[in-house]
């Protein structure tokens, strides 16, 4: 019997990286999960074969700790966000939604390579503002066409190799994200939690938030041997959104 596949999730302490690395752990993998904050990780990890990992994907030093020992699926989901008019956003502001989001994937990735072997995924969480731009998030779309441009450049470099490298890019997702910029809604136009939604889910033609296990299971796609020539591709969950 072969041994489990290592899967590391970043961002793994909330939202779709927790719903992520549940599922992966429940179908047998060895799942890490890594972040900043312990608590929720350990949330995470509670009943669930998973380990944890303290780490912030923005210092390189942290991240090159996390493969001590190599990955066969690697998961780059940590990102942040916040919605902005552009004139509004601080340098600082900017350069830390770039960190986290873009320099964050480039960091995982680059480790992950260098002991990754044939068979191995490479999978980014973007979003829907990889593929096209939104007002009021104009740090976070230009961080998520980041991830989208090193995803599908890693994927050339790697087509050989029998690695892939693909991107997720789900729509809002019913989770602590969406939440806060429903909040953020309901305190700039004075309107009821329903109406928020509406209104950040209103792209969405289907008029939904994407439940986590829409992209959970793209996720287990990618990362499955059927996937084995999806390489490069920019994967939507966003009920027809893009």
């Amino acid at each position: 019997m072969s041994d489990p596949r290592r899967v590391l999730v970043t961002g793994g302490g909330t939202g779709i990286g927790r719903a992520i690395a549940r599922a992966f752990a429940e179908q047998g993998d060895a799942v890490t999960i890594a972040g900043r904050r312990e608590g929720p990780l350990k949330q995470t990890a509670e009943g669930f074969a998973i380990d944890t990992a303290t780490a912030d994907v923005t210092r390189e030093a942290e991240v090159s700790a996390l493969f001590a020992r190599p990955f066969d699926v690697v998961i780059a989901n940590a990102g942040a966000g916040r919605t902005s008019k552009l004139v509004d956003v601080s340098l600082a502001d900017w350069q830390a939604t770039m960190d986290v989001n873009l320099t964050g994937v480039f960091l995982t990735f680059r480790e992950a390579l260098r002991g990754m072997d044939k068979g191995g995924r490479l999978i980014a969480i973007a979003s829907t503002a990889a593929l096209q731009g939104g007002s009021n998030i104009a740090p976070y779309a230009a961080s998520k066409h980041g991830v989208l441009g090193l995803v599908r450049s890693v994927a050339k470099e790697v087509a050989r190799t029998g690695v892939t490298c693909n991107a997720i890019c789900p729509g809002y997702v019913d989770t602590e994200m969406a939440d806060a910029a429903a909040r953020s809604v309901m305190d700039r136009f004075d309107v009821p939690r329903d109406k928020a939604i509406s209104i950040i889910t209103r792209g969405n033609p289907m008029k939904r938030l994407i439940a986590p296990g829409e992209v959970v299971s793209a996720a287990l796609f990618l990362a499955s041997a059927g996937a084995s020539s999806v390489n490069g591709h920019a994967l939507s969950v966003s009920g027809g959104e893009v």
